[in-house]
Formats: structure tokens, sequence, C-alpha cells
């Protein structure tokens, strides 16, 4: 699918804040009160060592808002049309700023609830900073209705503790690698290291004097018509 440079600057540094012309309520969010939400386009806040970014960046969107416990219990409501195309990316952001041949360890833990209607993905999203933002590695752990990622598919790899269909790609603006799981996941542990350094070792796709800038943990909406809600129960990025 095709990407927008637009969401490499909305997710990469903080947008001014910018609300939507329709905003709604968080009805959807947990009954306990949260600490943080917003429904503004760029809405972000940190807490707890992590960005989180409402970021709707694609063109054609609906309503959304997200909310937060802390930097690591989080959700979303969006109510995206049924068309074509991605329409955000809300995400959780924790920042390494190590190269890959420096990184003892990158690992993540993920537990989510996610609808079994709309378009959409649950995935990792992670930029290298030397270059602007040269790399994105995508590391989707469930996808469900018409999504697909960009590229041509490189085979299949069984890597940090998951087996994924791997593609390669550029949206003109950076090249991209995207890890699909083979099969639908909704809470699991990613090693992320050994998946870096087969890029960088094993493939020679980038170098491993890259470095590991930002780990994205979210999810990219495509549709979700009449209201969806995406639950992040709990998510951990450690490295060292």
């Amino acid at each position: 699918m095709a990407r927008s440079t637009l969401r490499k600057i909305a997710t990469a540094v903080l947008a001014p804040a910018m609300a939507l012309g329709t905003t709604v309520g968080l009805a959807s969010a947990p009954a306990s009160a949260a600490v943080w939400n917003s429904c503004d386009q760029w809405g972000n806040t940190s807490l707890n060592g992590y960005t989180l970014y409402n970021n709707i960046w694609g063109s054609g969107a609906g309503s959304q808002c997200v909310w937060a416990n802390s930097g690591t219990n989080w959700g979303v409501w969006a109510n995206h049309p049924n068309t074509g195309g991605i329409k955000s990316y809300p995400n959780s952001k924790k920042v390494i700023n190590k190269t890959i041949a420096s990184l003892g360890s990158l690992t993540s833990n993920y537990n989510v609830t996610v609808p079994s209607s709309g378009a959409y993905n649950t995935s990792y999203d992670i930029w290298d900073t030397d270059y602007d933002y040269d790399y994105e590695i995508m590391l989707w752990v469930n996808y469900n209705g018409a999504v697909g990622p960009l590229g041509t598919s490189q085979g299949n790899v069984t890597l940090g503790g998951h087996t994924w269909t791997v593609y390669k790609g550029s949206n003109g603006a950076n090249e991209v690698f995207s890890f699909l799981r083979t099969s639908d996941s909704s809470s699991g542990s990613v090693n992320i290291k050994p998946i870096l350094t087969w890029i960088s070792g094993t493939k020679g796709w980038m170098s491993s004097s890259e470095t590991i800038g930002d780990v994205q943990f979210g999810y990219e909406i495509t549709s979700s018509s009449g209201g969806l809600d995406f639950v992040t129960n709990n998510l951990t990025v450690s490295s060292s």
C-alpha cells in the first residue's frame, strides 16, 4: 500500500496540535478515568517514558480520540469511513537512540484487544535517525480487512520468537521492511534485536551503524465505520 511522507513527519516529530473539524466524546474509554485524552489530529503527550500520539494523518479520515491511563495502557476509538487508504496510526513511542551494533538487547511485550471488523493492522513501526528517517521497519502482529504491506514478498523467516512473511519496498522517501506475522496474535513478546541484525547483517539491507531512534507501537487504521475500539492493555519496550 502507498505510504505518505506526512505520516513520517507526524510520527517522528511533535507536530502542533490541530483540532479536527468533528470531534466526539470518549464514551468508549474505560470506566476508570483516563489521565489523558485527546481528539486533536496531532494530539500527543508523554507518560512514563513513552510518547502517545493520536496521529490522524491520512486523507478522508473521520473522527478519532485517544485515551491513556499510562504510557503502557491506552486505547483509541476511531470512526473512519469504509474507503481505501490509511487514515491514522495512533501509537505509543519509546525513544532508543542506539546503533544496531551497540544494542545489547531490544525487546517488547504487547497485549491488545482489537475489533473483528474494520480494516487495520496492529504493528510496531521502527525508525532509524541517522539520515532523516531513511529506513522504516514494521512488525505486524495482527491485521484485518483489506490491508497489505508495501513492496514484494521476500519469503518467510523465523526471528524474535515469531514467524513472519517479509516484504521489502520503498515509498519514495524511505526504504520499508515489513514483517507480517503468519498468524494473528493479541499478546506476546518480540525480541526485536535479532530482526535488526538479520536486516543489517544477513541481508545487508541497512548498515549496523544505523541508529534506531523510535520504536512505536499502535494501530494503522484504514477503515472503522461506525466507531471501533482498539485497546493496548499493556505495552513495554526495553533496551540495553
